[in-house]
């Protein structure tokens, strides 16, 4: 069988790792990139000249081996080194220890290195050639050069990972409107230089953390560069009065604002006039769509499909976790890329739409928040219930930052940590005075364990190597194994309905007592029952190298029920599959492993 072809349009950071990933998985993949070769005509700036990696970010780096290269190249953050206006600066870390930190790097240097992986992976890039026209019926498109040269290419599968201000989004809403919304924050930012210090150490101030100047209703924050600089970037409203963007509209102005309200850091920056003058100011939006594919033909990525604001540091994260989802269900699929492109949406959107309220509600938390006595007291306590209760309580920013679990997830639990917060401090916003044990108390009842932080390949390898069984009505069991098709047995029972191998047994995979268990299976049982789709259910038992688990397959529900029954029981996978297809293995936390199913 020959080659399948893919077309990306975009080669910056999510379109370049996205190409080196489906190469290595088989796949023939150009790139078409309208900006020139960073490594032969330098990188072309533009926007954030860094970024912050965190382990979302770093597990797609694992996948496609390029993480322990990015690392070296990358300064760690251990936390928010606030500067308050009045007081002394102090480090807020962002998880417990050094295993839990995040990384600046160079958004430049990472592209080039991503480049490179993915031409030895046999990828093809032509660069200078920006989208001019795509059309979907004839599966063309046009490219145009610089100097207005046009060409054309085929491309019968295209992917758009060419950024908020995608080409491939505007021809495909043209062909049919993908119900796009862009919403400004009303917030623009400019950057700045920290150059690097005359001393031993190189940086001018700490190096291991972001710093953040809060200030209310806007702020500064810097972040480090391997050679010893800071990118210094201010965010302010952009219209409006005092302080704006349009009441600073040139270095004079915004030099005697920086001598009130930034005095500390205003010395750090001996080209501040340079710099303001000569560096636009950016604009900030989220971007929301309700479709990001037509059919099998397009599909966009990253930020053209989700652009958010960048207060969170998941805009890279996001886009990198997109790659290995898209990757893996590429490869799954053969040549039904339309269903692996709406199995695609249906993953990655509410997890889109999570990560762009979060990274909203990231900036007043950082302007406002950081040096606010009441979020403090709840960040307190919050750390204190992590430390007692480790299986229940994780801060939002942890969940998010160092764990796989989907930002979906991660903002509802959020949400639900924060209302016990209030409620255990609505008597006072001193710490001291909530008792402990009775806190700890009141969590354990209010919310389930929380799930496995990163759901490992050992984990994973288990669910594979089941022993799925289906007892049959005349007696003796039929075996289901993932990746393989349907035993005989099962098939006239299945007809051409879909089916579940499911269970409510041990939630998250840790163990609870059995009559926690049964009690938890009957309900499953109930709510399959109600299900006007299931036609058929049969008693079945999972069993694993050392343990048994009791479980149902259940003939008929589609897998939108299934899937929502697993993550109502607090289930990381179960077995599915479609007639007589091959058995799938279906992970609840938003990540396919290879060989899921659409």
């Amino acid at each position: 069988m020959t080659q399948q072809t893919i077309t990306l349009i975009g080669g910056g950071l999510v379109g370049a790792l996205l190409a080196q990933l489906l190469a290595k998985r088989g796949f023939a993949v150009k790139v078409f990139e309208k900006r020139p070769d960073p490594r032969r005509e330098g990188f072309v700036g533009g926007r954030s000249i860094n970024l912050a990696l965190a382990e979302r970010g770093l597990q797609a780096l694992r996948t496609a081996g390029l993480a322990d290269d990015v690392l070296q190249r990358a300064v760690m953050m251990r936390g928010r080194m606030v500067h308050p206006l009045q007081g002394v600066s102090g480090l807020q870390r962002y998880g417990v220890d050094d295993s839990e930190v995040i990384w600046s790097v160079s958004r430049g240097g990472l592209n080039m290195l991503l480049l490179d992986a993915a031409e030895a992976a046999g990828v093809t890039f032509h660069f200078g050639q920006g989208l001019a026209a795509a059309d979907l019926d004839t599966q063309r498109i046009t490219l145009v050069d610089e100097t207005g040269t046009q060409r054309q290419h085929e491309a019968a599968v295209l992917v758009g990972a060419d950024g908020a201000g995608s080409a491939l989004r505007a021809a495909m809403n043209d062909y049919m409107p993908l119900g796009q919304r862009v919403e400004p924050l009303g917030h623009g930012y400019k950057e700045l230089e920290i150059p690097p210090a005359t001393g031993a150490s190189h940086f001018a101030v700490e190096p291991h953390a972001l710093h953040i100047w809060p200030r209310g209703g806007y702020m500064c924050i810097a972040l480090p560069n391997t050679e010893g600089s800071f990118t210094v970037t201010l965010f302010l409203p952009a219209h409006g009065p005092h302080p704006s963007f349009d009441t600073l509209p040139d270095a004079a102005a915004a030099s005697e604002f920086f001598r009130q309200d930034f005095s500390d850091l205003l010395p750090l920056i001996p080209n501040f006039a340079e710099d303001y003058d000569q560096h636009p100011v950016g604009s900030l939006s989220t971007l929301y769509l309700d479709r990001w594919h037509i059919d099998g033909r397009a599909l966009l990525i990253g930020d053209a499909a989700h652009a958010i604001v960048p207060f969170h540091g998941q805009g890279m994260n996001c886009g990198f976790e997109d790659t290995v989802v898209l990757a893996n269900l590429l490869a799954e699929a053969g040549r039904d890329t339309a269903n692996a492109f709406s199995e695609f949406q249906r993953i990655r959107k509410p997890n889109a739409d999570a990560i762009a309220a979060m990274a909203l509600e990231n900036y007043i938390e950082m302007r406002d928040s950081v040096a606010d006595p009441r979020y403090l007291a709840k960040r307190e306590l919050g750390a204190r219930l992590a430390e007692r209760a480790p299986h229940y309580f994780m801060a939002r920013y942890r969940m998010v930052t160092f764990t796989h679990l989907p930002y979906a997830y991660a903002y509802d639990r959020g949400r639900a940590q924060d209302v016990l917060l209030d409620q255990l401090l609505r008597d006072s916003s001193d710490v001291e005075n909530v008792p402990l044990d009775a806190a700890v108390s009141a969590l354990r009842a209010t919310l389930p364990p929380l799930p496995p932080l990163r759901l490992d390949s050992g984990l994973i390898a288990a669910y594979r190597s089941t022993d799925y069984r289906v007892r049959l009505a005349k007696g003796g069991f039929t075996s289901i194994r993932v990746d393989a098709p349907v035993p005989d047995a099962l098939r006239a029972l299945i007809g051409s309905h879909s089916w579940a191998f499911i269970t409510a047994w041990h939630p998250f995979s840790q163990t609870q007592p059995r009559d926690q268990n049964h009690v938890a299976q009957q309900a499953l049982l109930a709510a399959l029952r109600k299900l006007p789709s299931t036609a058929a259910i049969y008693p079945a038992i999972g069993v694993g190298q050392d343990w048994r688990e009791p479980s149902f397959f259940v003939v008929g529900p589609a897998l939108a029920q299934t899937d929502a029954l697993a993550q109502q029981f607090h289930q990381n996978a179960y077995v599915h599959g479609l007639a007589e297809g091959h058995a799938r293995l279906r992970l609840t936390s938003g990540e396919p492993p290879r060989g899921q199913a659409g």
